[in-house]
């Protein structure tokens, strides 16, 4: 199902404003409330589900997309379109965190991002290769988790002291045992095939005091997609994520002894509530010395990640500078304590 929000002034298609939080129309300016936009202006019409070809209601165009994608635009017109039929039934998400950062914001902000690299080179820095900046809507499970852990080891306590000639040490045994629940609310995944990982966990935090119930104009005017991987198959990755935090609290509630032997030690993560939920993430395509180097940024806080070029040159002034502070230090205090540092 292919759905255009139109504007009920003059027609136009109307698009999610970041700024503002509202549907715009680019033509006469007019912004609606998502919650209250008019069903009337609510252009629909059917397609077979997970069909690849649509039509636009605009111009008539055939949208060609692939079975993942839930938004895009229409590449004769340039309308915004929502695949409707593709956010339905279990494909339909419970959350939605909407952009609120514009793309003249992001592109800025990129260009402020990649002058504070230090060791980039200096063509790199000036910001104005951005070869294309895409916003879309990654699709996230948030998880929340119950934690439990049960831990049986053994501490000692040691005291070391002298009577006469002989040094002694007398070591108490102990018996410790630990029995912790801890929960944990919003653990994300993304659930997109074709997104780095690595990528996509650097974007945290986002912050969830954003998150709307979702509703499909969110989507109008930026690129999704529906999620490849279900709640069941990202659930490890959770566990990844989950377990080595109750590790560590483990250890903070075991302490004041000389050393801990763990005799059983059993964690288990269990899946409480998940949420499948939307993320603004805008992707930035970006060209330096005939490569194409791709970067992503949090579309909610702007947070910006990804790999920068390095300068071999700017690597070896920072070793020389870094040599040569350090002799001269040494150098310094060879002085000062009277020795010849050659």
């Amino acid at each position: 199902m292919v759905t255009h929000y139109k504007c009920p002034n003059c027609g136009s298609d109307m698009a999610f404003d970041a700024a503002s939080g509202k549907l715009s129309c680019p033509n006469c300016g007019r912004q609606d409330d998502i919650e209250t936009f008019p069903e009337e202006n609510i252009q629909q019409k059917f397609a077979p589900e997970e069909a690849k070809e649509y039509h636009c209601e605009n111009c008539g165009a055939v949208l060609l997309t692939e079975a993942e994608t839930t938004a895009t635009h229409c590449s004769f017109c340039g309308a915004p379109v929502i695949l409707a039929d593709r956010l339905t039934g279990d494909l339909a998400p419970a959350k939605v965190i909407p952009f609120t950062i514009s793309k003249d914001e992001a592109v800025a902000a990129f260009k402020k991002w990649t002058k504070n690299g230090r060791l980039t080179p200096r063509g790199f820095m000036n910001g104005d290769r951005i070869k294309k900046m895409t916003g879309m809507y990654v699709p996230f499970w948030l998880y929340d988790i119950d934690g439990k852990a049960e831990v049986a080891a053994i501490g000692t306590r040691m005291r070391t002291y002298q009577q006469g000639d002989t040094v002694i040490t007398e070591t108490d045994f102990y018996d410790v045992y630990r029995e912790i629940d801890l929960s944990y609310l919003k653990v994300p995944a993304d659930a997109s095939e074709k997104m780095d990982d690595e990528l996509m966990d650097k974007l945290e935090p986002y912050d969830y005091s954003d998150l709307k119930d979702f509703r499909m104009p969110y989507l109008a005017g930026f690129l999704a997609e529906k999620y490849d991987f279900d709640e069941d198959a990202l659930f490890s990755r959770i566990e990844s994520k989950i377990v080595p935090y109750i590790d560590t609290y483990i250890g903070s509630t075991i302490s004041g002894y000389s050393t801990v032997s763990y005799t059983n030690k059993q964690i288990n993560a269990n899946k409480k509530k998940v949420y499948y939920t939307l993320f603004p993430v805008w992707m930035v395509y970006y060209d330096f010395e005939n490569k194409e180097h791709t970067f992503a940024m949090n579309g909610q806080t702007g947070k910006v990640v990804g790999k920068p070029p390095i300068s071999g040159g700017k690597v070896a002034a920072w070793f020389m500078g870094i040599a040569v502070s350090t002799f001269a230090v040494l150098k310094t205090i060879s002085y000062l304590v009277g020795g010849v540092l050659w």
